[in-house]
């Protein structure tokens, strides 16, 4: 049994997520950009993929915004600039990833606050991601506007004039070794996939904006321990807990030995314990003991 809709019969964020939920899994463009007066703008988008090899073109569309019909930092510098750097993202960065995706204002780096690092082009303005295993420096040859009204796409047709790739990953016939790349892509929800292991939830970033990895105290930040995933995890709270909150679960867990030790690793590694279960909250507790 069939249950059937016609689109306009359902609102737009209904339709929306059916699309996503049913149209899967979705590779990811992570979309490098400048403004006219180079301000850097870092940001993921899933309606993406490759359409031709000669010429090399790549497509993505950021759609204009469902809840008040404006539109992306990203589109207006593609229209501005005419030029965009698509990072690939796999497993290793995609907690950091997502939290590029917060909305911050204009002007805000989203590199700094993913924790990702810029590295200059060199053919074109936008950056790279240092991080990503394969970056695109493309030109956009095109943009055509699907409709005016919030969640019509803009197709970003954009002509790849160098690409750059993570030499491990390359075989001797120049192939990418699929295994290794571990790429990552989109599904509906939280959910994304993983090449050869399957779905995986990553929590969507705050309606309010997170701290970012760029307000991490600098010996976390720098740890031995956290990875990538794990800053991304971290960068995407509100707030830091408070002296009162962190001192009473302390208590509560039985963790005073992390209140009096100097040893960021051990408790680095505890609070990965807790990131690895999703309790974020949790693990800038035991962070914060002191």
């Amino acid at each position: 049994m069939m249950k059937s809709f016609i689109p306009q019969d359902i609102t737009t964020p209904e339709l929306h997520g059916i699309l996503l939920g049913s149209i899967g899994p979705r590779p990811i463009a992570f979309a490098s950009t400048v403004n006219e007066t180079d301000e850097h703008n870092l940001s993921p988008y899933s309606f993406f993929n490759v359409f031709s090899a000669n010429p090399p073109i790549m497509v993505f569309s950021p759609a204009r915004r469902v809840r008040n019909n404006t539109t992306k930092h990203t589109l207006e510098n593609c229209q501005k600039t005419k030029e965009v750097v698509i990072n690939v993202v796999n497993y290793a960065i995609v907690q950091q990833m997502s939290l590029s995706s917060t909305e911050y204002p204009e002007g805000v780096n989203e590199f700094e606050k993913s924790g990702l690092t810029m590295l200059d082009s060199d053919l074109v303005k936008p950056a790279r991601v240092a991080e990503s295993p394969v970056q695109y420096e493309c030109k956009v040859n095109e943009i055509v506007a699907l409709g005016e009204e919030g969640g019509a796409g803009n197709l970003v047709i954009c002509e790849v004039l160098k690409v750059h790739i993570d030499e491990s990953l390359l075989t001797n016939d120049l192939k990418i070794d699929q295994h290794q790349i571990d790429l990552v892509a989109r599904m509906g929800g939280n959910w994304y996939s993983r090449a050869n292991k399957g779905m995986f939830e990553v929590e969507k970033p705050l309606k309010k904006l997170g701290i970012g990895v760029d307000q991490i105290p600098k010996n976390i930040r720098l740890s031995e321990i956290l990875t990538g995933n794990d800053l991304g995890k971290l960068g995407n709270v509100e707030a830091l807990p408070t002296q009162e909150e962190t001192k009473k679960f302390i208590e509560e867990k039985d963790l005073a030995v992390f209140a009096e030790t100097t040893d960021d690793k051990k408790r680095h590694l505890v609070a990965q314990e807790y990131l690895n279960e999703n309790q974020v909250i949790d693990a800038w507790k035991v962070l914060l003991a002191k």
